[in-house]
């Protein structure tokens, strides 16, 4: 029974993210620990999931010209070397058998859920703004010198997506949007799933490593999950965009708010 509950609970994230391109980790890791997975469990196998379901969009993206490998490669540059070192500092030592490892953990998902639906709520204003050139001095120190802050915002992404599952899609993808404000938005979204690939799956690795992915949860999650993307994506034009943004929000922030205060 176990087995079809979470072909079923991947469908529901798959169904999510197509309808909304937001729900990966934000919604499946919570999921997991709901379903009483401990955090280090349900955040490893969550990337490794992440990986794979994000794989086949990259893919997509770059057929149609809507990704920016130059911007991918500053990302990686900063984020996969990051979360290498978390992983050396954090994951690979006698810290992950204590409750302060859960505890950290937990707390940043917390964290990262809230900063997620703040950013699902602005993410217009923040995009409207930076065309805009808005505010004046923040944008000439990010278009001074894009690399170096791009490279920056690769460290943050690797530190916070391999703490938490959290941060690879609509937290990247906001920054993505103030920072290359003048790009189309559907090539930084591409570029931002691309770069999600290799740093879900090197920071899922440092996971599987230390023994806390579940390979037959793994596979029941894509089970369920991968034909329901592809079903959402399908639906997604007829369901409002501002009812799911609002609804997805309000889960998120639920969730944030839970994560970071009450455990």
């Amino acid at each position: 029974m176990e087995f079809f509950l979470y072909i079923f609970a991947g469908a529901g994230v798959g169904l999510a993210i197509g309808l909304t391109g937001v729900g990966g980790g934000s919604l499946m890791t919570p999921l997991l620990l709901i379903f009483g997975y401990p955090a280090p469990i349900a955040i490893g196998t969550d990337l490794l999931y992440a990986a794979i379901t994000k794989l086949g969009g990259a893919y997509s993206h770059h057929k149609h010209n809507n990704v920016d490998w130059k911007i991918v490669a500053w990302l990686a540059a900063g984020s996969l070397p990051m979360s290498l070192l978390v992983h050396v500092l954090l994951l690979n030592t006698d810290f992950q058998q204590t409750a302060q490892f859960e505890g950290l953990l937990t707390k940043s998902l917390g964290a990262m859920l809230i900063i997620t639906s703040f950013i699902l709520i602005f993410r217009n204003k923040l995009r409207e703004n930076a065309e805009k050139q808005k505010p004046r001095a923040l944008m000439l120190v990010l278009h001074s010198n894009p690399r170096a802050v791009t490279l920056g915002m690769g460290m943050l992404l690797g530190v916070c997506v391999t703490l938490s599952s959290v941060g690879a899609g609509a937290f990247g993808a906001a920054m993505l949007l103030v920072i290359y404000a003048q790009s189309p938005a559907a090539r930084i979204i591409g570029t931002d799933v691309a770069h999600a690939v290799p740093l879900t799956f090197v920071a899922g690795l440092g996971y599987m490593l230390g023994g806390f992915v579940d390979y037959m949860l793994l596979g029941s999650l894509l089970l369920g999950s991968l034909p329901a993307i592809s079903l959402g994506a399908r639906l997604s034009n007829r369901i409002p965009d501002r009812v799911l943004q609002w609804l997805l929000t309000v889960i998120l922030m639920s969730l944030g708010l839970y994560y970071s205060l009450y455990k």
